[in-house]
């Protein structure tokens, strides 16, 4: 009888223990599961929307809490292009030492340009110009034709590129960002969202290359890191509904600014061209005003980069250019073949990997870069 009542104290004492213990884990689960909150909010579509192709949701706006710091100081191009520097003064320090401007000069001097990326219709160009002028008897000497050179190419470039993006216009400002997957286009719109803010407008961005999931996440983070908010719309949804839906809320909540990313797929395709001249028929109507259409490229890829902007302009009218990776391996030469071949002003240039390393062009430093 003993025993039984031992048997009987041990199971109620496990039983006990067991409560004790098991309880209050089941109340902290419960309280852990309640705990999360969401970090972004539903913007419903406005009345007249483009309709949205299969089940897309509503676009979402991110409300980051901790915004990034001020803009600091901005890198020099001289800083940041020592290699093309390096190589370009190089042959302009042995043409100086010439005693005179011979065949070989030209050829050393054919040779600086081509190597710098300046493409062999601009080198041709500037090379002819100057021979006239020697052969006239405008020129005389290296430091001469070195000087002329110097002035030729600053004369070349839009002296009023860097500070040329437009604001103008009536109702919402709409500046497009268009180009290839790699160049650094959906970095390059964060870095521009964090300038702007920083010069004091409100910014919206339009998350409008839906094919490339990882598109709309990058853009998501540089709207958390800058404190704007960001218009989505689902993976392999219509672009134009995305960009249109971010110009209605931008109309509505009074934002200065959309910059909206576009499709990076080839451009060569009949489709996406397409897809891209409808992006900005819808971005342009009312309220909406597209004053930029700007064109990412990657200077690293040189004369290729040449390609890619005639099939843009042709297809969307670019207004300017925003040119990546200058720093680095690029060659700064291809600069002056946008400018000069196409007509196209460069307006902003990536010096480096920094949220701060994409400043406006400035011809004047461009050119003493490639001399000094």
């Amino acid at each position: 009888m003993l025993a039984l009542w031992i048997v009987l104290a041990v199971v109620v004492a496990t039983l006990v223990v067991g409560l004790v213990v098991v309880v209050p884990r089941r109340r902290r689960g419960r309280r852990d599961s309640g705990s999360g909150s969401a970090t972004t909010a539903t913007i419903d579509a406005p009345p007249g929307a483009i309709p949205r192709t299969g089940a897309e949701p509503a676009p979402v706006a991110a409300r980051p809490e901790e915004p990034e710091p001020e803009v600091g100081e901005p890198p020099e191009l001289r800083d940041r292009m020592g290699k093309t520097r390096g190589l370009f003064s190089g042959y302009v320090r042995a043409l100086r030492s010439r005693s005179s401007v011979d065949d070989e000069a030209w050829d050393d001097l054919e040779e600086a340009l081509l190597r710098a990326d300046v493409g062999v219709v601009t080198t041709t160009a500037l090379l002819e110009d100057l021979r006239s002028r020697v052969h006239a008897g405008e020129l005389r000497g290296a430091d001469a034709v070195v000087a002329a050179l110097r002035e030729d190419l600053r004369r070349s470039l839009d002296t009023t590129a860097g500070t040329g993006l437009s604001y103008e216009g009536d109702g919402t400002c709409v500046w497009l960002f268009v180009g290839v997957n790699g160049v650094g286009k959906t970095t390059t719109i964060g870095k521009v969202a964090r300038r702007e803010k920083a010069a004091g407008r409100s910014v919206l961005l339009a998350a409008g290359d839906t094919f490339r999931a990882a598109a709309a996440e990058q853009l998501d983070l540089w709207a958390q890191r800058t404190g704007v908010e960001i218009v989505r719309g689902a993976e392999g949804g219509d672009p134009s509904a995305v960009v249109f839906d971010a110009v209605q809320r931008a109309q509505a909540r009074g934002n200065d600014l959309v910059l909206a990313d576009t499709a990076g797929r080839l451009h060569t395709k009949v489709n996406l061209v397409e897809e891209l001249k409808k992006i900005r028929r819808v971005a342009d109507r009312p309220p909406g005003n597209v004053n930029e259409v700007l064109l990412v490229l990657d200077a690293t890829t040189g004369q290729n980069g040449l390609t890619q902007a005639r099939q843009f302009l042709d297809a969307v009218g670019v207004t300017g250019v925003v040119l990546t990776k200058l720093d680095g391996s690029a060659k700064g030469g291809i600069v002056i073949a946008i400018q000069r071949e196409l007509g196209l002003p460069v307006k902003l240039v990536g010096l480096g990997e920094g949220p701060d390393d994409l400043v406006p062009f400035d011809a004047d430093e461009f050119v003493a870069a490639l001399f000094d």
